[in-house]
């Protein structure tokens, strides 16, 4: 399925707001209703929207630290990647995982109750014998740019 403008119009403002009203939707990316609705339920169907979800406030929750872990693994075979994997995707506190290319593997970020919680995860991980070679560290001590939608138009926009 190739998109159109109006389809990335469409995605765009759903990424912004995933409770928007169909009427909202179709006068926010000038199309009438009927139109839109088919149109969302299409980009529904074919995969390009998985989901809606709810914005949370963890500073409203309660202390929390954002730590981000540089991870080099021993060996770089893919069942040393797979491993690691496996057991990375068991930590509810790990809430991105990424492969990346540079000094190191992989590119952790963490959210805990504090410092101790952290240490607590990374000590268990490095006992847990899954590939760890060395990590590193970064605590987050603000966060003045967190934007949560993509610039669709402009990275897709015709």
């Amino acid at each position: 399925m190739k998109l159109d403008r109006i389809d990335i119009n469409i995605l765009a403002e759903l990424q912004k707001n995933g409770r928007v009203t169909n009427v909202e939707l179709a006068e926010r990316v000038h199309l009438s209703p009927s139109p839109c609705l088919t149109r969302t339920k299409r980009l529904q169907d074919e995969g390009y929207i998985v989901g809606y979800s709810a914005h949370i406030d963890l500073a409203r929750l309660g202390e929390m630290l954002t730590v981000f872990t540089e991870v080099t693994l021993k060996n770089h075979r893919q069942t040393d990647f797979a491993r690691f994997l496996a057991a990375i995707s068991k930590i509810d506190n790990v809430i991105e995982c990424h492969l990346v290319s540079g000094g190191y593997d992989y590119l952790l970020k963490f959210v805990a109750r504090g410092i101790s919680e952290y240490q607590e995860i990374m000590e268990r991980l490095t006992d847990m014998d899954i590939g760890i070679d060395k990590y590193f560290s970064y605590v987050v001590l603000k966060s003045p740019i967190n934007r949560r939608h993509l610039p669709l138009a402009g990275l897709f926009g015709e």
